[in-house]
């Protein structure tokens, strides 16, 4: 009941704070037009017009002298330089309209501002400024759309040419597993109903499908160099979203249904590593991370890049955690790494 009280007081207080705030705006007026802007008064509007304009132009260049480091570094994937060639484009139109439009804007909302005897000239309509003004966007706009569609149409153009290989990726509340077709390339059957745990049968394969028997099932993801990768992607429970910055990939993971993705990649860790924007990019996040140790803190340890796998849709409370390592390297690396994997069948073998 006090509560009730306090907040109806509150409002009631509220109320009256109001009222007494129209009755001194009241008190103020002198004439019944002192609400109506003045010579004055648009002419500092021009100029609060320009003053703005510098700040957006300002606020723009300091974001491009800033952040432009924090950027990913160049495609670590075959199809990766279309796309981002595709963006810059895109951005550069953006930017240049931006900048012309904002600049006409504000110019022209000073030259004819408001003025004491003075009469604006008023259009009805002009169909020459209307069409221009229209086909212009239409032409660019079409053409990025259809540039678009072509460079996406590329992109998933997912096929078995030049011997691909094949990987699962498995996503689950919160981690990732992935899972290679083994020696004979083909995945085996699989369905979250037979998934087994006692068993070890965590992605649920079909024990009795002899394609199943050789796969391999792993929390670290290894990628030959130059080889093509066709991904097949599950889900467990909940929309996930396979996203490999890096890679310039992304693919939603439906459960009950399976998405694909391919790309071919071009730059192994090891040179990646290497790369200046990369080096640099290390060796600010270590100088944080030194300060942070020198404090006490967590999360201070000295990091190395790597590529990762990233989910990309906030599937629950420790989505951010949902990542794992990706590791590119050569076809021979590969292969030693991949022939000291256990199979799914010896897995099998072990928990009996």
């Amino acid at each position: 009941m006090t509560t009730l009280l306090i907040l109806i007081v509150l409002v009631l207080v509220a109320i009256a704070i109001w009222q007494m705030t129209k009755i001194f705006e009241l008190s103020k007026l002198k004439s019944e037009d002192s609400q109506v802007a003045t010579d004055k008064d648009n002419k500092y509007n021009g100029y609060l017009l320009f003053a703005f304009l510098i700040f957006i132009y300002g606020i723009t260049i300091f974001s491009f002298y800033k952040y432009t480091k924090v950027l990913l570094p160049e495609a670590a994937s075959a199809h990766g330089a279309d796309y981002d060639y595709l963006l810059l484009v895109s951005f550069i139109i953006i930017f240049f309209v931006q900048t012309l439009t904002q600049a006409l804007l504000h110019y022209f909302g000073y030259k004819y501002r408001g003025e004491k005897g003075k009469k604006a000239l008023f259009f009805a309509d002009n169909d020459r400024l209307e069409f221009i003004w229209t086909i212009i966007p239409v032409i660019v706009l079409a053409g990025l759309i259809l540039w678009g569609l072509y460079t996406w149409t590329n992109i998933m153009d997912i096929n078995d040419e030049d011997d691909p290989l094949i990987v699962e990726l498995y996503a689950q509340q919160f981690n990732w597993t992935a899972r290679y077709g083994g020696t004979d390339n083909v995945l085996g059957g699989a369905n979250v109903r037979m998934i087994d745990i006692d068993k070890a049968n965590v992605l649920g394969l079909d024990e009795s499908d002899p394609n199943a028997s050789d796969d391999i099932i792993v929390k670290e993801l290894h990628l030959p160099v130059g080889r093509k990768v066709n991904f097949k992607m599950r889900s467990q429970d909940v929309l996930h979203s396979a996203y490999m910055p890096h890679f310039r990939a992304q693919m939603n993971c439906v459960p009950g249904m399976t998405t694909e993705f391919s790309f071919t990649p071009t730059i192994t860790t090891a040179e990646m590593r290497l790369k200046p924007d990369v080096v640099d990019k290390v060796k600010r996040t270590n100088k944080i991370r030194a300060e942070r140790a020198a404090n006490g803190e967590d999360n201070s340890d000295p990091w190395e890049f790597d590529y990762i796998l990233l989910c990309n849709k906030i599937c629950g409370k420790s989505h951010y955690n949902m990542q794992m390592k990706i590791i590119v390297e050569s076809e021979e690396d590969y292969n030693t790494w991949i022939e000291s994997q256990q199979t799914f069948s010896q897995t099998m073998a072990s928990m009996q």
